[in-house]
């Protein structure tokens, strides 16, 4: 096993992309060797911020630099999947930003791509990796709470449409759904042991647009934001039932007559419960009474800065073989499989099979 630092490289120079790079500039067993973005001004600004050795102008350039080992891909949906097969087939592994990609189809090109390089790629699942999560997942797997057989996710803002490219589905692939949807459907499958789906059941709305008019709260916006630019939904529901018997329920929104924004994530199983979030709480019982256990951690919630830090830190240390795979371009695929047949069965009004 090499002691040299991993030589990476990050395809996109956005808000993602400096969240990959801030963590990358202060693990010392990364070099970032060079930046590549469609702007090349921003690419450069991006570069002299955090250090790299140099700006790639075209795709080419970097994928036949033969001194990158690695590449983060932090780029519009529409590309990840194209993107990440052109970089495992020039013999490089891969983080690739969630989702995927935009369809089955491409989420499986990947798939392919991962098994004749022999190549690692990571799926950017990053709320795997707060602290809560990671907690949590060990008591899963020390049987604390028992065969865990429903849960719960709800990830809803009531004016969280970014704009942009967000907001066109032709780029994004659909929007809070494979947004921030996509994270929560996934950490709740995980906990459950990555179960096979099979029924796919969902509602979607497009009632409310993005709510431009409101403009006393916050809210991120893209770059290219445009308000009269809007060609995905406000909001989806959806039930998923799994081979085993368990099931997901999930609601996730980016415009919804709420009270508050909400994030909740919740699983059960059959010796006890957890609330992954707003905070890490579980249940259990013993002699007779129901128990309630605040696990003492730092992060209780999840953190972008500490969510992100791990994960590209548990990506370096895969580029090394030294950890296992826990976020495969296998489980990629059956993210979008369920994602995709939830937008399927919302447009035709019944339930999908998956068998």
């Amino acid at each position: 096993m090499s002691a040299e630092p991993v030589r990476v490289a990050v395809i996109g120079a956005g808000t993602i992309a400096g969240l990959h790079l801030t963590a990358y500039a202060a693990n010392p067993g990364v070099h970032i060797v060079g930046i590549h973005d469609i702007n090349v001004a921003r690419a450069r600004a991006v570069a002299q911020e955090y250090g790299a050795d140099r700006v790639y102008e075209s795709l080419d350039d970097l994928l036949t630099d033969t001194t990158v080992e690695a590449v983060s891909i932090c780029t519009w949906n529409d590309s990840h999947s194209k993107l990440a097969v052109a970089v495992l087939d020039a013999g490089k592994h891969v983080l690739v930003e969630k989702p995927l990609s935009r369809t089955v189809a491409e989420a499986e090109d990947v798939q392919r791509a991962v098994e004749r390089s022999g190549k690692h790629l990571q799926v950017g699942f990053v709320r795997r990796f707060g602290q809560n999560a990671l907690t949590l997942k060990r008591f899963v797997d020390g049987g604390t709470l028992g065969d865990v057989y429903f849960a719960k996710a709800t990830n809803i803002r009531r004016i969280g449409n970014p704009g942009g490219w967000f907001a066109d589905s032709a780029r994004s692939g659909g929007g809070p759904l494979v947004d921030i949807g996509v994270h929560v459907v996934d950490l709740c499958w995980y906990m459950m042991g990555t179960p096979r789906p099979v029924t796919v059941s969902a509602n979607s709305y497009t009632r409310l647009g993005n709510r431009a008019n409101v403009t006393n709260l916050k809210r991120y916006r893209a770059a290219d934001d445009d308000p009269d630019v809007n060609t995905v939904e406000d909001m989806v529901n959806a039930l998923v039932r799994f081979e085993d018997g368990s099931s997901l329920l999930l609601d996730t929104s980016y415009s919804l007559h709420a009270v508050d924004d909400d994030l909740h994530i919740s699983v059960f199983g059959e010796r006890g419960g957890a609330e992954l979030e707003p905070s890490l709480r579980l249940v259990t019982e013993e002699n007779d009474t129901i128990l309630r256990i605040e696990p003492q951690i730092d992060h209780p919630t999840f953190g972008m800065t500490e969510g992100f830090t791990n994960e590209l830190a548990h990506f370096v240390e895969l580029c090394r073989d030294r950890v296992p795979d826990v976020a495969t371009a296998a489980q990629g695929v059956e993210v979008m499989r369920m994602i995709t047949a939830m937008y399927e069965s919302a447009r035709l009004g019944r339930e999908i099979d998956l068998r």
